[in-house]
């Protein structure tokens, strides 16, 4: 495939893309609002702007170390985020306000994402992760907009899908790149296989062990009164079918634990399809937005926002969701953050090497299966000695790791100075 034919099915599927936008609003009603910035339709912005793209919450709370330390350093700029989703949206506003700006992010159209960057004018663009937009990086490019990377990640499966599909295309946009920021060794060789020029590639580190995890004592007191000093097991960003297999396996183990139960689903638009879940299978479930005092229930649905950290805070265990079907797992770092003991299933190829290396050094469980997840629990929640142990190895690995957010800002430092110097 060449940027023309990948522009040709753009605009083919344009109408269906935004056809998703409006049957994803049928759940939640802030994906039919502002659809006018993905389409380019913007309001200029007169002042230096440093812009950053984060896909949802996930890739929001991984950038937040690097947007504080871009703050302090380059006053004379504004940071802008933009972002995929209304949920990175909000969790951006409820963390800083109207420091940092927000937009939601571009179609990867031409002339879409022109008249974005003519309206935004940025100094500097950074994308987060996987976040690679043929058009998007072609027009900066043109434009001579310096544009990074960074916490870059390519897992085998995505090296091998793109190679077998999109080789040219991919070789193309790699090269249109500033710099490529890995966030391990094995990332980097897989970007340089894919064909990146060898001095754009460096290995920075993860961000995401940069974070200072932090959550809010009010919530976590409200939390405490809710669960009443009872044992705590969370059940973190959980997907399609992994509730599922959750409650199947309760029901069978569910006389050996004495402890409350904590699902937190990843999109908030299935908070009423999990509820009805547990409801359905005769078990007791509350709500976290409904609740202002101590529940008995045997489960406890997390349906609000921007509480994660407290749920982890408030833990005794904590598993990490999107490991028992084929999502790839979720970020394992913040409860390795707070000392927590981690359990992930078996697919976690988003985080193939943290999910290696936490086990490596004993700092977390993988379980094959539902089942052996619930055991492991109640081992854990009867063994304190083993669970703090866990804890305290998963804090050891992330704090060694930290200083990515340093190597990145040296790097965007150099690409602000070289295009100042241009």
């Amino acid at each position: 495939m060449n940027k023309a034919l990948y522009s040709l099915i753009g605009y083919l599927l344009l109408p269906v893309m935004l056809l998703r936008l409006f049957i994803k609003s049928i759940k939640a009603p802030a994906y039919r609002k502002r659809i006018s910035e993905r389409l380019g339709f913007i309001n200029e912005i007169p002042v230096p702007i440093i812009w950053i793209h984060c896909v949802s919450v996930g890739e929001f709370r991984a950038s937040i170390p690097l947007i504080d330390a871009l703050i302090k350093q380059h006053p004379a700029h504004r940071i802008l985020v933009s972002t995929t989703t209304p949920t990175g949206s909000d969790a951006l506003k409820q963390h800083y306000s109207k420091e940092v700006l927000h937009l939601y992010f571009p179609f990867d159209l031409g002339f879409i994402v022109k008249r974005y960057i003519n309206k935004i004018k940025p100094d500097l663009c950074i994308l987060m992760e996987t976040e690679i937009w043929p058009n998007l990086i072609h027009a900066l490019k043109q434009k001579n907009i310096p544009s990074i990377l960074i916490n870059a990640r390519m897992s085998e499966r995505s090296l091998e899908k793109y190679q077998k599909f999109a080789s040219n295309l991919v070789n193309e946009t790699l090269n249109n790149l500033s710099i490529i920021a890995t966030q391990n060794q094995n990332s980097a060789n897989r970007f340089i296989l894919l064909g990146a020029q060898k001095d754009k590639v460096i290995n920075a580190g993860n961000i995401k062990f940069d974070l200072n995890p932090q959550a809010d004592t009010l919530t976590i007191n409200a939390l405490k009164k809710i669960t009443n000093d009872r044992l705590v097991v969370t059940f973190a960003s959980t997907h399609e079918g992994e509730e599922r297999q959750i409650v199947d396996s309760f029901l069978k183990y569910q006389d050996s634990i004495d402890a409350l139960l904590i699902i937190v689903p990843r999109h908030p638009e299935r908070f009423n399809e999990v509820e009805k879940l547990v409801n359905d299978s005769n078990l007791t479930i509350a709500r976290r937005s409904r609740l202002k005092s101590t529940t008995s229930a045997q489960f406890l649905l997390g349906d609000s926002m921007g509480e994660m950290m407290s749920y982890f805070e408030i833990s005794d265990i904590v598993f990490m969701g999107g490991s028992l079907n084929d999502t790839g797992g979720h970020n394992m770092l913040e409860p390795a953050a707070l000392s927590k003991p981690i359990i992930f299933g078996p697919t976690v190829f988003n985080f193939a090497e943290i999910s290696s290396e936490l086990l490596n050094n004993q700092g977390a469980i993988q379980v094959q299966n539902s089942d052996q997840l619930l055991t492991e629990i109640i081992q854990l929640l009867t063994d304190q000695k083993k669970s703090d142990q866990l804890g305290k190895n998963a804090n050891q690995y992330f704090k060694s790791k930290q200083g990515a957010v340093n190597n990145l800002t040296n790097q965007i430092n150099l690409l602000l100075n070289q295009k100042n110097n241009y």
